[in-house]
């Protein structure tokens, strides 16, 4: 028999149906419909659920279960990758080239991957979320060059990565890590990394039954927190810093 798939309403602030009737498969895939408004899509967040389709397909929502975490004080770079930061020129800023990281997201060639989810659709929401302080992006630089990066979004004390990207070995992962070292020094314990892959493995993602992560995500949305630009809080964070 044919799927049959929750649709949304029309009202963006309408409440997602329960993650817990997600389908096991594909796994985790919850509703259809609705739109990409700001209100909308932080309601989604909050509730552990984000949007994920491609170009011509209907919008879809998601929930998997186990879900991919990062703990902000459990990134793991490996001894060699450490020993070739002490002495890297890169440096790690956020809010300084969002457009520029969610379009190098969106274009550069992954394994496995021929296209991109991230739709002319998507790119505007989250953009517009950006200008509205919730949508956030890590850069790194080496001088004024891009050298990989990150986005996504914050909620309270929570934030829940997006896409990341590399343009030169390891650009991602000085994103990823930089991320991690300001996040727990502000007090977050927890990002979000949706669905796990062998390399977010190997950075030390693990995998939470989706109940878990969200009995956590209530707390974390639910903590003070203020929607504006990272730039100046963040700083400059030295990739030797994180050796």
């Amino acid at each position: 028999m044919p799927i049959r798939l929750p649709e949304l309403p029309a009202d963006p602030t309408a409440p997602f149906p329960d993650p817990g009737t997600a389908l096991a498969e594909p796994d985790g895939l919850l509703a259809m419909g609705g739109d990409l408004s700001p209100v909308r899509l932080l309601n989604a967040y909050a509730a552990g659920v984000f949007p994920w389709y491609s170009e011509g397909q209907p919008l879809l929502w998601w929930s998997p279960d186990p879900r991919t975490v990062f703990r902000t004080d459990g990134v793991r770079l490996s001894s060699r990758f450490r020993r070739s930061l002490r002495n890297s020129p890169w440096t790690v800023r956020a809010d300084t080239a969002f457009g520029a990281v969610i379009d190098a997201c969106a274009s550069i060639p992954r394994r496995d991957q021929p296209g991109t989810w991230i739709t002319p659709a998507m790119r505007a929401a989250y953009v517009h979320l950006h200008h509205l302080g919730h949508a956030h992006s890590i850069e790194v630089r080496d001088g004024g060059r891009l050298v990989g990066g990150l986005y996504g979004v914050a909620i309270g004390r929570m934030f829940f990565g997006e896409s990341m990207f590399s343009a030169e070995s390891g650009g991602s992962k000085v994103a990823l890590a930089g991320l991690c070292h300001r996040l727990r020094e502000w007090g977050w314990p927890l990002l979000d990394a949706q669905v796990g892959n062998p390399h977010l493995r190997s950075l030390g993602a693990e995998a939470w039954p989706r109940e878990r992560f969200l009995q956590t995500l209530a707390v974390l949305v639910a903590a003070p927190g203020s929607a504006d630009s990272w730039s100046g809080r963040f700083g400059t964070l030295p990739a030797a810093a994180l050796a």
